[in-house]
């Protein structure tokens, strides 16, 4: 018996996915809490996070008949309007695996919101299965051609040691089975956990399957039947995929799933005697990587299953149990945000970002960041900026990444060091630096941006900086237009240069002069404000980094040094701040390594405190603090 006829074709879907999910059981904890569904989230297929701080999302006892569910299998659907989930609907911590007659079927339109039905095969279809012993790991399928969703699953029964893959249709709203299942399909030796793929007009069924002589179980591991037609038949090549066939390691729970604009496949399967999953990849399902490679995460996953997940969806699932990778949450359309509210300091939990630099405008504040995207390195790797903006300091909005260093075509080999945006003419010009190649200048019509290269060439380069011996001294440029409509800039490592900029901003006006004044320790990241006639320019001083600032009537100088204003940033040798008035208040915007695990300094986060006045106009030293400037 087969369950339906009819040539199925690949089903193209429309969405642009940014990431993936995993559905899942827990392996490790008190037995009790590990046959629920819970979900994980990857930037990358490969790196993976726990959501809701790896407790389930939906407890078992209120979908199972047992109690408990594994093997939990998701599908987007076909239409893209939903989601489908299949389990095994079994309790072995309360019950063993002496029985389960049952699966669990839940939908959902946004990942989130499910509802639920549990079948009972023994229960509802006696006639054949009556004797049944186990339904295990059930997965769907979408047939294009009957444009229904197939659902099947291995069959043991009572009297038979015979394990075989049986199927039925879903019935409309995905709450049971049209009609009795029936056999689909019997691996020579049987097989468990399977998984169906279609690709280049071709079903890959995936498997666990065994080798016997003589009765007896000789090899086990992933094997794989082809056919050219979900009804059959299904050609068994007797292949095994994993590299433990064959060995003391056996591996079961196999599952395929693609990375996403990639041509590469990835085989995943659980190690359970080891406490590991791992996988091996392939481009044409035939032929896979002969070494396994390991998942990070932060959880003890069994047998589950992956789908691509959209940046949108990525952040609804955040907003509702946290823990999604933050570059899930970095929006990528041009029209698309993300919307959060700063709870405390950092500011910025979901990415590391470093050398803060902040305007107002039209009643928003604009903070703009680097971004310290080297994960696990002990070296800064900085390939774009951040922006984002606020109307109360609580609550922010991220938008799409509004400045890449390769929008830099001389910039290659550098890094997306600190900059500046500064408004003027009703246009927007960012000021950046790129470690040893330069200040450049790029220019937007809006403060999100895109912003684009104004120049095709640095503004200023090390030549530019006169009687400096350091590699890269032109770095670190802040900007800032005078009452008179003078604009300014200043730069520097070790040593503090300064120039006037003509009107069309992106030419020096004369010539570059340098700073200098008693008790003038420059290291780096100037910048200037003002306040009541008096300008204030605050710099990095030392190493590990502190924050000291100087005062004057003029731009020109001269300069008199005032003293430390922020101290060591914790965890951070660096220390780079921005000083703006916004709504009333001043606020003081600089970086730290608070976000743990992995914060430190090539992983910066940036931070806000209140900056105050004394009534002689020198400044308050600032006090960092947890709670930053949103809870107060």
């Amino acid at each position: 018996m087969v369950c339906f006829s009819g040539f199925s074709q690949e089903v193209n879907h429309p969405n642009q996915f940014d990431g993936y999910l995993f559905a899942y059981f827990e392996g490790s904890g008190p037995g009790a809490g590990q046959e629920h569904l819970r979900f994980a989230a990857s930037a990358d297929g490969i790196n993976w996070s726990a959501l809701n701080f790896n407790n389930p999302v939906i407890k078992s006892d209120t979908i199972a008949h047992s109690g408990g569910i594994r093997d939990p299998h998701i599908i987007r659907k076909a239409d893209a309007s939903g989601f489908f989930i299949t389990a095994t609907d079994m309790n072995t911590d309360q019950n063993g695996w002496a029985k389960n007659t049952g699966i669990v079927m839940l939908k959902s339109t946004d990942l989130t919101r499910w509802t639920h039905s549990a079948i009972d095969l023994a229960k509802q279809y006696p006639a054949t299965f009556a004797r049944v012993k186990w339904v295990w790991a059930p997965q769907t399928i979408y047939d294009p051609i009957a444009k229904k969703y197939l659902v099947y699953f291995t069959i043991r029964f009572e009297d038979n040691d015979k394990l075989d893959f049986y199927c039925a249709y879903a019935n409309q709203d995905f709450t049971g089975f049209e009609k009795e299942p029936t056999l689909m399909f019997s691996p020579k030796f049987g097989g468990i956990d399977g998984d169906i793929v279609f690709k280049d007009g071709i079903y890959h069924f995936f498997y666990k399957g065994n080798t016997k002589i003589e009765g007896k179980e000789v090899k086990n591991g992933i094997q794989q039947a082809t056919s050219r037609s979900l009804q059959g038949p299904w050609v068994e090549d007797f292949k095994y995929l994993d590299v433990y066939a064959g060995t003391t390691t056996p591996v079961e729970g196999s599952g395929i799933f693609k990375l996403n604009n990639s041509p590469d496949y990835v085989l995943m399967y659980d190690l359970y005697t080891k406490g590991r999953y791992e996988y091996q990849k392939s481009t044409d399902l035939f032929n896979f990587s002969d070494s396994p490679l390991s998942f990070t995460k932060n959880f003890f996953p069994r047998h589950g299953s992956v789908i691509g997940l959209t940046g949108q969806e990525a952040r609804h699932l955040n907003a509702i149990w946290k823990g999604v990778p933050g570059e899930l949450l970095i929006p990528k359309l041009p029209a698309d945000r993300f919307q959060f509210v700063a709870d405390g300091n950092p500011i910025i939990t979901h990415q590391y970002t470093a050398d803060p630099a902040a305007i107002v405008d039209q009643g928003k504040l604009w903070l703009f960041t680097g971004h310290d995207a080297g994960a696990g390195k002990q070296s800064f790797k900085m390939e774009d900026w951040s922006v984002f903006s606020t109307t109360d300091m609580k609550s922010w909005t991220q938008y799409p990444v509004p400045l890449k260093l390769s929008d830099f075509s001389w910039a290659k080999g550098g890094d997306a060091y600190a900059g500046q945006v500064i408004k003027r003419h009703g246009k927007y010009y960012w000021y950046i630096s790129t470690n040893a190649l330069g200040i450049g200048v790029a220019v937007a019509d809006k403060p999100e941006g895109p912003y684009k290269d104004a120049l095709g060439k640095p503004l200023l380069t090390n030549k530019d900086c006169f009687d400096s011996k350091n590699y890269w001294a032109c770095i670190d440029p802040t900007v800032f237009l005078d009452k008179k409509g003078q604009a300014w800039i200043f730069w520097g490592n070790s040593e503090c240069y300064y120039a006037k900029l003509k009107e069309n901003m992106i030419e020096i006006d004369g010539a570059v002069k340098r700073v200098n004044f008693k008790g003038f320790n420059f290291t780096e990241a100037p910048w200037i404000h003002e306040e009541k006639g008096t300008y204030y320019l605050s710099y990095a001083t030392g190493f590990p980094e502190k924050i000291a600032y100087a005062t004057s009537q003029s731009l020109d100088g001269p300069w008199k040094y005032q003293g430390i204003l922020n101290e060591i940033a914790g965890n951070s040798d660096t220390n780079h701040q921005a000083i703006v008035a916004f709504k009333n208040k001043w606020y003081f915007f600089y970086h730290n390594g608070a976000i743990q695990p992995g914060g430190g300094s090539t992983h910066r986060s940036v931070c806000v405190d209140e900056i105050f006045y004394n009534k002689n106009g020198t400044l308050k030293r600032i006090i960092m603090s947890s709670e930053g400037v949103g809870k107060k």
